[in-house]
């Protein structure tokens, strides 16, 4: 029998771990409305591109106790998907516009309208701040004490870095002072497609972020205590990327086709695999698949923004339905005797 039932002494709790994937992101909230419908109450949430996004709702309406299973798929299904395509003029000429925003180093979309949109959004739920989304834990880390983790890249001091937990460390700034938006639109900024974030630190010297995907598109392992003891619950990962054998790069990202003579260039061969082939190699390790939802999404592209209603609740109800499914086996006294107990000596 599942071990997935509430309890009379404890109730369902649950981290997440959310992939990115663009548009694909929608199989992400199909897996959050499942796991919320199944009873769990989601603690903490760690997310990149996409899952920057939605980790970032969901993390709000935890905090605020807002938002109920049906709103949180609304909300999904109506994000104005089209408008996330904000070209300066010259980039909006097919081909040439694409060619610009390369030979600039910024991208071919701003990113500005996303930015507004979430921040919005997350105004709505009364966050603003990191510090808004503090919780009061002991068993956490000081630095790890919020509801969101962000996974971005920053490509000038060459590490992966998690917003809110690395502000103070890697910058010098208060972590309650910064704003979620930002971390998630760095978070969301696909190298060559959407124009990076510039981040000072407290001496004013700026770096450049970029999508945490470069780095690590699934970090499961974000919410593992460091100090290698039984963790208090799961933490589950929701991927959302295409099964083997994967489809063409025009049906991966249809908003970035780059003529060339002689198949694929080096630069979709590039972002075809940092944006699929890692997450599919990872997903392969025993540890990871135990814990790992697994969305079909291959019938939507990473930058599909024109995708129809039907289309986005059909995404919705692939990883609802692959969350239901990965539930009815899930064991959480088996994960622990298999993975955690064997490894921990006291």
């Amino acid at each position: 029998m599942a071990a997935n039932r509430r309890s009379s002494r404890s109730p369902l709790r649950a981290d997440l771990v959310l992939s990115g994937g663009g548009v694909k992101g929608i199989g992400l909230v199909g897996a959050v409305g499942a796991l919320r419908d199944a009873g769990y109450d989601v603690q903490r949430v760690s997310g990149t591109s996409a899952g920057s996004l939605v980790g970032a709702v969901v993390a709000a309406a935890s905090q605020s106790g807002e938002l109920s299973s049906a709103q949180v798929r609304e909300l999904a299904l109506s994000v104005p998907y089209p408008k996330f395509r904000d070209s300066r003029t010259l980039e909006r000429i097919p081909i040439l516009g694409t060619a610009w925003g390369l030979l600039r180093e910024t991208g071919v979309y701003r990113g500005d309208f996303a930015h507004d949109w979430i921040r919005g959004e997350l105004k709505n739920l009364g966050v603003t701040t990191f510090g808004d989304l503090a919780i009061d834990d002991d068993h956490l880390l000081p630095e790890r004490r919020y509801r969101l983790a962000v996974t971005v890249a920053d490509l000038t001091t060459g590490q992966l870095v998690r917003l809110p937990w690395d502000y103070r460390r890697v910058y010098g700034l208060d972590p309650d002072e910064q704003l979620v938006a930002d971390a998630v639109r760095a978070s969301m900024a696909i190298p060559f497609l959407f124009h990076p974030v510039t981040l000072k630190n407290a001496a004013g010297k700026p770096s450049t972020l970029v999508d945490g995907g470069v780095l690590s598109n699934f970090p499961i392992d974000s919410f593992d205590r460091p100090d290698g003891r039984e963790p208090r619950w799961p933490t589950f990962g929701v991927a959302v990327v295409p099964y083997l054998p994967a489809p063409s790069f025009e049906q991966l990202i249809p908003g970035l086709h780059l003529p060339c003579r002689s198949g694929p260039s080096f630069l979709e061969s590039l972002l075809t695999t940092m944006l699929v082939g890692h997450d599919q190699a990872h997903l392969s390790q025993p540890w990871v698949k135990v814990r790992a939802i697994q969305v079909d999404s291959t019938d939507v592209g990473v930058l599909d923004f024109d995708i129809s209603r039907p289309q986005a609740s059909a995404l919705y109800d692939k990883g609802y339905a692959a969350t239901t499914e990965f539930l009815s086996t899930w064991d959480w006294p088996a994960y622990l005797e298999r993975f955690r107990r064997a490894h921990y000596v006291e």
